[in-house]
């Protein structure tokens, strides 16, 4: 929780509207949670204190300047005497904090005028500053109670002057013992045991004007007896429920031996031998395959690159036979030709041109087709092919033999599984035995489901026979219901109240051992003399401080200065706040009273920059002097400084940035 914000509007002493941010600085950079507002007395430091408490609390706010006043007559003294009569006097607080994991800001405005009506102020509760009515108006009461209820608000926006009272008495006051109960959650069993004594005597007054109407004892020992039955019955369903799941844990571990020591495997024996024998008749399938490529052209393939160049030769042979025959055709026809052309009278020249042209084209022939090797295969057409025919039936017969070589492979791997298989079956004997104890285990099972589907069934008749007793029941008149349940009610209310006792002592025990501890932590922190106090201790039933030395003895409260109760006093306060893990922020009015320098340093260097993440101090001159004042600056734990200037002349404070010393 985090204070944003407060406006005061013709506030006690504050004319006019004035608006004071109290945002502290947090963030990765900075942390400054001090808002430091300084003022002399008399200059509306108490107002400011009791503006906020107004503000969350409204009639039930203990402000210090209330006293015994009626709320409506507190009201009519708050307004400012300058304030215009058509103005209202107002107090608005906005305030941020973490509601479902997310960050959420109300503002609080209370508004009156001189004679408020009814006695009240004007409530409004809105989300995201003032534009979102809440609607929590109508309970705000019970809404500030879960985040800062007023028991425990004193412990967080205290004064001095309750300091000093505190640290003065050996036992702290009513009011505060209330709110250290409040803050460790002590009162919740406390409250309980008092509603639960209330009810009794409620209850016990019920039953003194119910008479009894009708005899139900015959009805209600049937049902009684029906219960008890059911509750056997029950009882008896979850014992068998665990003799089921026992039976069939037993009969998986009876089939998880079965298989591990072979004997589905041995079940499986005939089924398994059948197998290996049709793989190895289709392996020697294979083989006898593989015999018969043997004994055809396969062989070749071992000549099968002779075979291959017998095939090239033969086609180039081919080719040039070829080109030999029509070479000699070619030469033929030109022979011809030329005795033709002799005989139809043509030029000896152009004759001789002619040959010349045959012979040059003979010659081109020649050195294309005729080659100068020598000849030796003389193969003719029809063995060129034979010899062709022969490679393809080779190539197929090759690829044949690659598969069956593979189905052999494959199918001899299958039976060497099948073999290792087998021989890991259970013998016979070993067989018959590991079958008669899954039986058995599975027998078992069986006969575990069937008492417990008896038993479940038996239980939903009892289930119906009770609800048709109860329905019988409901028959009869409710007074004598009313009655048996209010002294049921009266006789576990003893037991409750029994409880609570030594719930509510054992959580006091605890909470105060934690709370021993940070008190210890926190004073021995501020006190500047760390060997004069080892261990503080706190009554469980007073909430009195006790102190002891290093050797385990008593040390008296009046070797203790004025200062160091103060900051004993202090050191409670904070030790309480840490223990109740409430984020709340501190406000202090008037916080150094009577400590000296070296007690006032340590408060200043140590308590108020740690106190919360939002510390609000509101001081005179005196009490954060100079010193004081510029210690904060150099520890960078002043977010904002205010200075609440009273005019004595106008009976006005004015609130301005800054403070004495700037």
């Amino acid at each position: 929780m985090i204070f944003l914000e407060l406006v005061l509007q013709n506030f006690g002493s504050y004319s006019g509207r004035q608006i004071i941010n109290l945002r502290p600085i947090v963030d990765d950079n900075s942390r400054r949670p001090i808002i430091l507002l300084g003022g002399m007395n008399g200059g509306g430091k108490t107002t400011f204190m009791d503006a906020i408490r107004l503000a969350l609390y409204g009639h039930r706010a203990q402000c210090s300047t209330r006293g015994n006043l009626s709320y409506s007559d507190f009201l009519t003294q708050c307004v400012n005497s300058h304030a215009p009569p058509i103005e209202d006097t107002r107090v608005e607080l906005l305030f941020e904090h973490i509601e479902n994991d997310k960050p959420v800001k109300y503002r609080i405005i209370r508004c009156w005028t001189k004679d408020p009506k009814d006695g009240k102020d004007n409530l409004g509760i809105f989300e995201k500053d003032e534009d979102w009515p809440s609607g929590l108006a109508n309970i705000w009461d019970e809404y500030i109670e879960n985040l800062l209820p007023l028991g425990i608000s004193n412990l967080f926006l205290f004064d001095g002057e309750r300091v000093k009272e505190l640290a003065e008495q050996e036992v702290p006051p009513p009011i505060v013992v209330d709110a250290i109960s409040g803050l460790l959650g002590l009162e919740l069993a406390e409250r309980l045991s008092i509603d639960l004594e209330i009810l009794v005597n409620r209850k016990r007054k019920a039953i003194a004007d119910i008479q009894d109407l009708a005899n139900l004892e015959e009805l209600e020992q049937k049902l009684k007896f029906q219960q008890e039955e059911y509750q056997v019955t029950e009882n008896q369903l979850k014992d068998l429920k665990d003799d089921l799941e026992e039976a069939e844990k037993k009969q998986q571990e009876a089939f998880d031996k079965f298989i591990t020591e072979g004997g589905k495997i041995a079940g499986e024996r005939s089924q398994l031998d059948k197998q290996r024998q049709q793989k190895t008749v289709e392996a020697d399938e294979a083989r006898q395959g593989m015999c018969d490529l043997a004994a055809d052209v396969l062989p070749l393939a071992l000549i099968e690159p002779l075979l291959t160049q017998a095939q090239t030769q033969a086609e180039k042979e081919f080719r040039i036979q070829q080109a030999q025959i029509a070479r000699d055709i070619l030469f033929e026809r030109d022979k011809r030709l030329l005795n033709w052309i002799s005989q139809v009278g043509i030029s000896e020249e152009k004759i001789e041109k002619i040959k010349a042209f045959l012979d040059q084209d003979i010659d081109t022939l020649n050195s294309h087709f005729i080659q100068p090797e020598e000849l030796w295969l003389l193969a003719d057409a029809e063995s060129l092919s034979q010899l062709g025919n022969i490679l393809y039936y080779l190539q197929n017969a090759k690829n044949l033999a690659r598969q069956q070589i593979g189905i052999i492979k494959n199918k001899e791997e299958d039976i060497i599984r099948l073999e290792r298989q087998i021989q890991t079956a259970a013998s016979p004997e070993d067989y018959n035995h590991l079958l008669v104890a899954l039986k058995e285990a599975q027998n078992k099972v069986a006969e575990a489901k069937a008492a417990y589907e008896t038993a479940n069934h038996r239980l939903v008749e009892l289930d119906a026979a009770i609800a048709k007793f109860k329905k019988d029941l409901k028959q009869y008149t409710e007074q004598n219901i009313d009655r048996k349940n209010n002294e049921h009610i009266i006789a576990a209310s003893a037991k409750v109240q029994e409880t609570l006792k030594v719930f509510r002592e054992r959580l006091t025990l605890r909470k105060l051992n934690k709370l021993e501890v940070e008190v210890t932590e926190c004073f021995r922190y501020l006190l500047h003399k760390s060997d004069l106090v080892h261990r503080v201790a706190i009554d469980t039933n007073s909430f009195s401080l006790s102190l002891y030395d290093l050797q385990g003895k008593l040390v008296p409260k009046h070797r203790l200065s004025a200062g160091e109760k103060q900051l004993l006093a202090i050191s409670f306060l904070w030790g309480l706040a840490r223990v109740s893990g409430r984020n709340l922020p501190v406000a202090i009015d008037t916080p150094l009273g009577r400590l000296d320098s070296s007690h006032r340093a340590n408060l200043v260097e140590r308590y108020f920059p740690a106190a919360s993440h939002q510390v609000i101090l509101l001081s005179t001159d005196t009490e954060i002097g100079k010193n004081e004042f510029h210690k904060l600056h150099e520890n960078e734990a002043i977010a904002r400084e205010y200075l609440l200037k009273y005019d004595s002349g106008k009976q006005q404070t004015v609130i301005e940035p800054g403070y004495f010393w700037e």
